[in-house]
């Protein structure tokens, strides 16, 4: 059971990144996926999330309009693919796994990453 995150790093203003999440294949398969972010201080928050069959996302209102999440079930990837990036961007990004279609809290995900840090450059 391991989920692996990558494509983190520096951004300017404006700037798009995609993040990636490598996962096994007993994850992939059988759970809704999401993407959190975390900076110090404060508590970890949902970004997007999105259904086992990837007919169903949600993204919050923080972010909507810039990210999009997806999902290569052939890959077991998970992707974030960010763009106009702000500065309140900056935190470490979480790849999650739940075992529900769609789940929205962080209680309710049972398998994380180690993260990969998204941070603004001015």
């Amino acid at each position: 059971v391991q989920l692996v995150e990558s494509g983190g790093g520096l951004v300017q203003a404006g700037g798009s990144l995609r993040l990636s999440c490598a996962a096994s294949g007993s994850i992939f398969d059988f759970n809704a996926m999401g993407w959190f972010r975390q900076t110090s201080g404060k508590e970890r928050e949902l970004v997007v999330t999105i259904s086992r069959s990837g007919s169903d996302t949600y993204t919050a209102g923080s972010v909507e309009g810039r990210f999009a999440i997806s999902r290569d079930n052939a890959k077991n990837t998970l992707y974030l693919q960010m763009n106009s990036l702000k500065p309140e961007d900056t935190a470490m990004y979480y790849c999650a796994a739940c075992e529900g279609w769609m789940c929205y809290e962080v209680g309710n995900y049972d398998y994380w990453g180690q993260g990969t840090q998204v941070t603004f450059s001015s």
